[in-house]
């Protein structure tokens, strides 16, 4: 059986998987990073949520990367995770 990492490797030389998997890059690393901080924080999605102001399914939907969350939101769950959010333009 095959694992993550050359599964992924595998699939991510197909150019189109490719363009797909960039594209999302931005919710997923979002996702990803208040995973991370929320298990560091020692938080549960609904204490997280509690704190922010919401349901724990807005949390949930955050963490799943399949939300667009709005920026005032997201600057409520940095808060939430004694963080900055930063949000930058590049070309």
């Amino acid at each position: 059986m095959e694992n993550y990492s050359n599964l992924k490797k595998r699939l991510l030389t197909n150019k189109n998987t490719r363009k797909a998997y960039d594209k999302l890059a931005p919710e997923f690393t979002i996702a990803q990073t208040v995973i991370e901080h929320r298990i560091k924080e020692g938080l549960t999605q609904s204490e997280l949520a509690k704190k922010v102001g919401t349901r724990q399914s807005a949390i949930s939907r955050l963490e799943s990367g399949n939300y667009n969350p709005s920026i005032n939101f997201l600057e409520k769950v940095a808060k939430a995770l004694n963080l900055n959010l930063t949000v930058s333009f590049s070309g």
